[in-house]
């Protein structure tokens, strides 16, 4: 509650000074209230805090054995999904990410999933195959030093990365990523007003 208070403060103290930046250009604080305020169904589960968490700088892999870190990503609003081959409710939400990605997916927002410990090229292949998922990317964290270092203790685990590269929010298990909800509160994080349905 008290996030929520000191996010609509914020965004209200922004807006009284300068009414020029008031709406959806008025910053990170006025994109965060209107997230929050956003939210219904699995986006409750959603839980932005108070202030922003510097993440881990362990480096993730790819299968052609490119390097990667979250900081890569700053400059862009990232939402980090840890899954893993043998996790069902990953495989109910992974296709939901997709549809996250192709809607609102470009230079201001990326998803990625991360398969978290043993899972092999051909077990991930064959997972994102009967998924029906072809756009997200494939990123592998084998020894889970990544999300041990993000304190993910269970799977699915999403996090929401501002455009410093900060965590803001944070999903606990599986969540519709293409509701309405998802898509509206993940546009307010970018900026997007009207997203597509």
């Amino acid at each position: 509650m008290r996030l929520i208070l000191s996010a609509l403060l914020y965004a209200a103290l922004g807006s009284v000074a300068n009414p020029a930046v008031a709406g959806p250009a008025a910053g990170p604080a006025a994109g965060i209230a209107r997230a929050i305020e956003l939210r219904e169904g699995d986006m409750k589960k959603l839980v932005f805090h108070a202030e922003p968490k510097e993440v881990s700088d362990a480096e993730f892999t790819d299968p052609e054995g490119g390097s990667h870190r979250l900081a890569d990503y700053a400059g862009q609003v990232v939402l980090v999904n840890f899954w893993a081959t043998w996790c069902a409710p990953c495989r109910k939400e992974m296709p939901t990410l997709e549809a996250l990605q192709e809607a609102l997916g470009g230079e201001d927002f990326r998803v990625l999933t991360i398969a978290t410990g043993r899972n092999t090229p051909a077990a991930i292949d064959r997972f994102f195959a009967e998924a029906g998922v072809d756009d997200l990317p494939v990123l592998l964290d084998p020894g889970s030093t990544l999300a041990r270092e993000m304190a993910v203790f269970g799977l699915p685990a999403t996090v929401l990365l501002d455009r410093e590269g900060r965590e803001i929010a944070r999903l606990t298990g599986d969540a519709d990523w293409a509701s309405d909800s998802a898509l509206a509160v993940l546009g307010a994080m970018v900026g997007v007003e009207d997203m597509p349905r």
